[in-house]
């Protein structure tokens, strides 16, 4: 397995793009494979973290000669987030491209899950991954209903489409999204990665429904996009929370360097389209320089090396998509009723009358008939006498298998007994 401290780096000034370089050839949104695509939009969010959390350390900064390398490094990450994500064709709409976002959200949080060593952040990884799986179930019936286009021919069959936790029981108290945080002086290097991926991977996703969620021609789709991303903001502090406030700024930037190396070999070895393949082969050369320098200025500025942060260096098993449906299958049968209570995860039903998340649902769902998420159902079962879905099989929570009438108590009120599960 690669250890890219043992890599010898370019120079610097040569991972610099000239603008024929960085607007490359981009994919054809129909013969795309969705893990190519998917590869794409997580990496346009790493290096999108990577850009964001140089300018927080360069403004939390009082050495300019430090700035100064925060920014030429940084420079260089504008430059590759610009590679990838103009790779995505000019004739996807803003829609199909969000169900390749949620698809992200689904197999990535599926593949962490299942190679987490730390139980506590795999219940924070599996907790959020039924709430992304029901948000692209929303938008699928959002593009079926607008555009007459079924979503399994964007994700073609590599991920199901059906209720996960009802987005309408998403909505919590913002006391009860912050999760206790992880001390990476203990903590194993895959539970480090898997942390630092799915913040910048949720991140990116909350970002783009900000921005372009107010951009959609109807006032249904503005309205669900308004929706599910106040859900996003409660992923992203969630994952947030896991990160170690301890952690200094050079530490940190050591570890996102060496995150974004990790994940370009991991992708590089999977990727079949050879246009990419050799833009992930092109990144982690540059990102191997960015590694050796965050290394030097650890060293420079705080007299650490950088064994002390990342112990050997080699990397861990790599980030491979995969089929998880059944994973996800079962997570949704076991864990469908959970809510959080503060640092901890609690089925519906266990919460106490005056609990926050009662309090919070009647403020934002007090009209549930208003509730976007389950009006894009309602208005797609009204005019197609039921929902869209692509499954496998029957949904493995028996309450969520209605196709005429939208589940809205499930996972949300003390009323609905626990799902059955089969």
């Amino acid at each position: 397995m690669l250890n890219p401290f043992q890599e010898k780096p370019m120079q610097l000034g040569d991972t610099v793009m000239d603008w024929g370089t960085i607007y490359p050839k981009p994919y054809s949104k129909y013969d795309v494979d969705p893990y190519t695509k998917v590869r794409i939009i997580l990496m346009n969010g790493i290096e999108v973290e990577a850009t964001m959390f140089s300018h927080q350390f360069h403004r939390n900064c009082n050495n300019n000669d430090l700035r100064r390398e925060l920014a030429m490094m940084r420079r260089i990450e504008q430059l590759q987030q610009k590679h990838i994500n103009w790779l995505k064709p000019i004739d996807e709409t803003a829609l199909e491209n969000t169900i390749g976002y949620e698809h992200v959200a689904v197999d990535l949080t599926a593949w962490l899950a299942q190679n987490e060593p730390d139980n506590y952040v795999k219940q924070t990884l599996d907790f959020a991954l039924l709430e992304d799986f029901d948000h692209l179930y929303r938008y699928a019936n959002l593009l079926n209903l607008d555009k007459c286009i079924p979503s399994h021919q964007l994700v073609k069959g590599y991920v199901e489409i059906t209720p996960g936790r009802p987005t309408i029981a998403e909505h919590r108290h913002p006391n009860d999204v912050v999760r206790g945080y992880i001390d990476f002086n203990k903590a194993d290097i895959r539970t480090k990665l898997n942390i630092l991926t799915i913040v910048a991977a949720e991140q990116q996703t909350m970002n783009f429904y900000m921005n372009i969620g107010n951009t959609y021609y109807n006032d249904l789709g503005r309205q669900l996009y308004q929706e599910i991303g106040m859900v996003e903001e409660e992923h992203v502090s969630q994952y947030g929370s896991l990160l170690d406030p301890n952690a200094t700024w050079l530490e940190n930037l050591l570890l996102h360097e060496y995150n974004e190396c990790y994940l370009y070999y991991s992708f590089y070895q999977d990727e079949m389209d050879q246009n990419v393949k050799s833009i992930w082969e092109m990144h982690l050369q540059q990102e191997i320089a960015h590694l050796h320098r965050a290394a030097d200025l650890l060293a420079k500025y705080e007299n650490k090396q950088w064994e002390q942060v990342i112990p050997g260096g080699t990397f861990p098993k790599l980030l491979q998509f995969h089929d998880t449906r059944d994973y996800v299958r079962k997570i949704l049968s076991e864990q469908v009723e959970l809510t959080a209570d503060k640092e901890d995860l609690k089925y519906v039903n266990d919460l106490s009358e005056s609990h926050t998340f009662f309090w919070y649902q009647d403020k934002v769902n007090h009209n549930v008939n208003e509730v976007p998420s389950h009006k894009v159902i309602a208005e797609h079962q009204k005019i197609n006498t039921q929902d869209y879905r692509s499954e496998v099989k029957p949904n493995p929570v028996e309450a969520l298998r209605e196709r005429t009438k939208d589940n809205v108590t499930n996972a949300r009120t003390k009323r609905q007994s626990l799902a059955k599960v089969i």
